[in-house]
């Protein structure tokens, strides 16, 4: 009989607090800090975004420990991004559901690791030999932060997510990033638009981070009178989303058509890309294309550029405050300054904050860009 998803889920987890355990109890009375760690961890399974806004910790233990081999544990899709080895580090990718077939689980002997999302990833970091677990405490269950030697406070005011875990280390703040702090990776060939071109990422990880057809048709057709290309955006079975704004197919459309690093090389000769608050958003401000992202649900304060992206040509257009966006919660951490959204649709059927941004935001947002006049 096959093994269902949670199955599957259920014995990768296993696998992984069996060998924690053995690890943990094999170095009880022996766990200390590192003052110079050559083999470093930053374990996780986040989103993309979340993923790329780790770049922060990244260029901040480069800076700190220049000889250290520095790894990212990442979901397996994400890892291309990271080919050509930015800050020096070693990317693998890792499913939880089968640890095991990743060359993650054949890596040995981290001397300090970094769990700056979810705690129950700490148990991988222990499973794979960390000698000292840094994180965020305050995660629930307990239990899910139990192989921590070292848990740290989110920090008591408002501040971008990328510059709170960049605090997990010890030491000034990370210089901010510049394009030149990630090369381009390699991409299977494709046809590029030829002229002057804006990609419009119309997709999003839920309904209610989607802006309405009718607005984004209304985009294109402002950025198309002013000779810049519009062409579509959207992940693998958001063809429908793409439809809905372009029923007559004025415009190109590269829906579900490109791999993560096509994705890049899109995005590097673009004029302009406008997002809703999604990974896409945060793609382009590491590629440093002008970037306008759409926050309805989310924090443009969280989620947005601060102290280590603020020289990245990007703008959030939101409506702040909205009554709805009052939720505390970051990774499951009741945070007091804390305002964003998490409800699904069954608690929010429709999407007002995405709603309230109206279209002449974002051209205004656009045009304080740089991308076009007036």
């Amino acid at each position: 009989m096959p093994t269902s998803s949670g199955g599957h889920r259920f014995a990768g987890r296993a696998r992984v607090v069996a060998r924690a355990l053995a690890r943990r109890v094999s170095s009880l009375g022996r766990r200390k800090a590192p003052q110079e760690p050559r083999r470093i961890l930053i374990a996780h399974h986040l989103l993309l975004g979340d993923t790329l806004m780790l770049t922060s910790l990244l260029a901040k233990l480069r800076a700190r420990y220049p000889l250290a081999d520095i790894v990212m544990a990442l979901p397996e899709a994400f890892a291309p991004l990271y080919q050509r080895a930015p800050y020096g580090m070693r990317a693998l990718g890792w499913n939880p559901r089968a640890p095991a077939r990743s060359p993650l689980w054949r890596e040995r002997g981290f001397d300090l690791a970094f769990v700056p999302g979810d705690n129950r990833v700490s148990w991988l970091a222990q499973a794979l030999g960390s000698r000292w677990i840094v994180g965020f405490g305050g995660d629930r269950p307990a239990c899910k932060s139990w192989p921590f030697d070292e848990l740290h406070r989110y920090p008591d005011r408002p501040a971008a997510w990328t510059d709170m875990v960049a605090t997990l280390a010890d030491g000034s703040p990370p210089t901010p990033y510049t394009r030149r702090d990630w090369s381009d990776p390699a991409a299977d060939p494709f046809e590029l638009p030829r002229g002057r071109y804006a990609v419009l990422h119309v997709g999003a990880s839920t309904l209610l981070k989607r802006w309405e057809p009718d607005k984004w048709r209304s985009l294109a057709a402002w950025l198309a009178a002013r000779d810049i290309e519009p062409v579509w955006s959207a992940g693998s079975g958001e063809e429908a989303i793409v439809r809905d704004c372009d029923p007559d197919a004025r415009h190109r459309s590269y829906a579900a058509a490109l791999s993560l690093p096509q994705l890049w090389r899109l995005l590097a000769d673009a004029a302009l890309l406008v997002a809703p608050d999604t990974g896409v958003a945060h793609l382009g401000r590491v590629i440093s294309v002008p970037t306008v992202a759409l926050f309805g649900p989310g924090s443009a304060l969280i989620s947005g550029a601060g102290l280590f992206w603020r020289d990245a040509p990007f703008r959030a257009v939101t409506v702040d405050p909205f009554p709805c966006r009052d939720q505390q919660l970051l990774f499951k951490r009741e945070i007091a300054w804390v305002r964003r959204c998490g409800r699904g649709i069954g608690e929010c059927p429709r999407p007002r904050c995405m709603e309230a941004i109206d279209p002449a935001q974002v051209c205004a947002a656009i045009v304080d860009l740089g991308v076009v006049d007036a």
